[in-house]
């Protein structure tokens, strides 16, 4: 019996985050989604439950509303990368959920890298 593609993508998506959760204990979690209109970030303090900072391509100030490509990514990516450091954050694990990482999801990653995010 076949698995359907939003099982699949489940599977995924706790695999990943279960493995990131056991070896980044203590640290703040970039959770990335993404959806075929626009992408969103936010940095997760999962220790208290509360968010830090969040960037998403539907915020006008960044000039990208509904559009999802990777200029778009790179620059949700700075943003995120601004605001977690006026949060106090320095570095944090990169949480894909159960997307692969290439396309949008790397050029977010390394705009955030870029802008002096330690991933």
């Amino acid at each position: 019996m076949a698995n359907s593609k939003r099982d699949l993508f489940q599977k995924r998506r706790l695999r990943v985050r279960n493995k990131l959760r056991s070896t980044n204990s203590g640290r703040a979690r970039l959770s990335v989604h993404r959806s075929n209109k626009n992408i969103s970030v936010q940095l997760i303090d999962d220790v208290k439950g509360v968010t830090l900072a969040a960037a998403s391509s539907m915020e006008k100030d960044l000039g990208v509303v509904g559009k999802n490509t990777v200029e778009a990514a790179q620059k949700v990516g700075a943003a995120i990368a601004e605001r977690a450091k006026k949060a106090g954050v320095e570095e944090a694990y990169f949480d894909r959920g159960g997307f692969l990482f290439h396309g949008r999801v790397k050029a977010l990653a390394d705009a955030a890298r870029e802008g002096g995010l330690k991933l």
